[in-house]
């Protein structure tokens, strides 16, 4: 049987009826803003989710996959980065949730939404980079390190640390 769906809204009348029941289904739709400190997801939006819904003596488990394509900049260098994340999902719907660790199962229906932005959400990347050995923008001239050399000192030294630079201690002891 096919399912019904309005965006990650999925009729499931037909598995709360019968336990051990089960389904897959296979959903591409949109979702609204999701962003993170570094990244964000790909406009419009859209998610694909590649899932197995199971009807059991708590509620309605649903396992499989939700992956989505997101775009950021580069942490080091600024220049626009892009990529796709996939993760897998193991997720109880129950008509009374624990909140913070089950969902909300209605009577004949459950909304994908919420469970695909937390599951999204951590997998977004914080600090993105464009390539493993990105060099970054010059700290004082601003120049992309990448693409351009510069004559800046390099010094690394942190003037915060500079009241520790005489401190010694004795090994002897």
């Amino acid at each position: 049987m096919m399912s019904t769906s309005t965006g990650l809204r999925v009729l499931v009348a037909d598995l709360v009826k019968r336990q051990g029941s089960s389904r897959s289904i296979v959903l591409e739709a949109p979702i609204g803003a999701l962003e993170v400190v570094g990244s964000h997801l790909t406009e419009p939006g859209m998610v694909r989710l590649d899932l197995h819904l199971e009807r059991i003596l708590e509620g309605l488990v649903v396992r499989g996959t939700i992956g989505a394509a997101w775009s950021g900049s580069c942490a080091r260098c600024l220049q626009p980065v892009s990529g796709d994340i996939a993760v897998g999902v193991d997720e109880l719907f129950e008509p009374e949730p624990i909140e913070g660790d089950t969902y909300q199962l209605d009577h004949d229906s459950i909304d994908l939404e919420a469970m695909t932005r937390d599951c999204l959400g951590l997998e977004l990347p914080l600090a993105p980079v464009c390539r493993d050995d990105c060099a970054g923008l010059c700290p004082t001239c601003g120049i992309d390190r990448n693409v351009e050399t510069c004559d800046c000192a390099s010094d690394s030294s942190d003037e915060r640390w500079a009241g520790l630079a005489g401190l010694r201690f004795d090994e002897s002891t």
